[in-house]
């Protein structure tokens, strides 16, 4: 049986721009870029992984003519390696972030190119409707993106950076000289290479993330193949998305042994298994980045991607972080052991009524029909914006 990727699925962004100064940016920086790029994105495709790509304009530089973003590179090294994609591949291949006059804007040599795209099925398109301004166009890229390489840039790729981190999601800057040393991926990099800070970009199953931020601190030798090796072995090593447990700990309460199974036998499985989440419980068993254990449970909850919310207990912590995670507007499964008493009707939030009867089999199936159910549901309280 063939393994699957882990990054299968997971939406990558490639974003950053190129300084006009060749003084700053020399061409020869700019094609190994580029290359890198172009020697990345098949592979990536390869393992299955998906993309979000703007569409826009594509400017150049007055010095060498090179575009000053790398966005219709992706797009073009997506058609071409397209027979790449594995076979049961996870759809979407690309998501399209556009605006009101993106299509005026497309470069007449990449017009086919688009055409033949936007009529597949590879590609489903996010229209920012009328908003002509870089920051709502990145919140929506934010928004669907898991994962966000950065080269080069200004304010705009700091600020890209700021949404992926405020949401959990690994952001990975690279050290190729395409800006000013304190602006954009550059500024970003260098925080990194302090050790304190290496953790705040990203996670890593392995070694650290101070150890792979200094492996890909590459010199000038380095060719664009070599690099996007690396890069690429990075990638696979991030940590999964994380879903944090929200559930009972006191093993002197009658219900923990039934909570402890459910989650042991039933959830941690199917949402790590299955799901492709790592499992996050802050119970004082594992090492803590915080001080203290609130500050810990809750700058964690606040960047997991999904909480599993168990209520079971009905212990009073566990609807604090309920509620926080449900004022977030976090994707939140909602549980609770059959017949435990609570203080709401949870079956107006669809929760799952666990059993403790049953084989595994039949408690891990209950769980993934309930999560398909309710994992696209929209947040309690939608977003109401004074200006469409």
């Amino acid at each position: 049986m063939m393994s699957i990727s882990n990054l299968a699925g997971r939406r990558i962004q490639i974003a950053g721009s190129i300084a006009t100064n060749s003084q700053v940016a020399s061409t020869t920086e700019v094609e190994l870029a580029r290359d890198f790029v172009a020697a990345l994105v098949p592979q990536l495709i390869a393992l299955g992984a998906t993309f979000v790509v703007p569409v826009d304009a594509e400017k150049l530089r007055p010095c060498d003519g090179k575009p000053i973003c790398f966005d219709w590179l992706v797009w073009q090294t997506l058609s071409d390696n397209l027979p790449k994609r594995p076979s049961g591949a996870a759809s979407p291949l690309a998501i399209a972030i556009l605006h009101h006059k993106t299509e005026q804007q497309i470069p007449a040599e990449f017009a086919s190119l688009w055409d033949e795209m936007r009529d597949s099925d590879a590609i489903a398109i996010e229209n920012v409707s009328h908003w002509n301004m870089n920051s709502k166009r990145m919140e929506v890229q934010a928004r669907h993106g898991d994962i966000l390489i950065t080269l080069g840039g200004s304010e705009g790729v700091l600020f890209l950076a700021n949404l992926y981190h405020e949401a959990g999601k690994p952001v990975i800057p690279l050290n190729f000289e395409l800006s000013e040393p304190k602006e954009g991926s550059l500024r970003l990099f260098n925080m990194a290479l302090a050790s304190p800070q290496s953790g705040r970009f990203f996670g890593v199953t392995d070694s650290s993330p101070h150890t792979w931020i200094n492996r890909i601190n590459w010199s000038k030798s380095k060719t664009a193949s070599q690099r996007a090796s690396t890069m690429l072995d990075l990638l696979r090593a991030l940590e999964p998305p994380h879903a944090f447990a929200v559930r009972l700990l006191n093993p002197s309460h009658p219900d923990f042994s039934d909570v402890e199974s459910f989650f042991t036998e039933v959830a941690q499985p199917v949402m790590e298994g299955e799901f492709g989440y790592k499992l996050l419980v802050v119970d004082g068993a594992q090492p803590f980045d915080r001080a203290r254990m609130d500050q810990e449970i809750f700058d964690k909850l606040h960047r997991s991607s999904m909480i599993l919310a168990d209520i079971t207990g009905a212990r009073p912590n566990c609807f604090i972080e309920l509620g926080y995670a449900l004022g977030r507007c976090l994707p939140t499964m909602l549980t609770v052991k059959e017949g435990a008493t609570h203080p709401f009707d949870i079956v107006s939030l669809a929760g799952l009524h666990w059993k403790t009867t049953g084989t595994v089999e039949e408690r891990k199936d209950a769980f993934r029909v309930h999560w398909k159910a309710i994992k696209d549901r929209p947040p309690l309280v939608s977003a109401d914006p004074l200006v469409w």
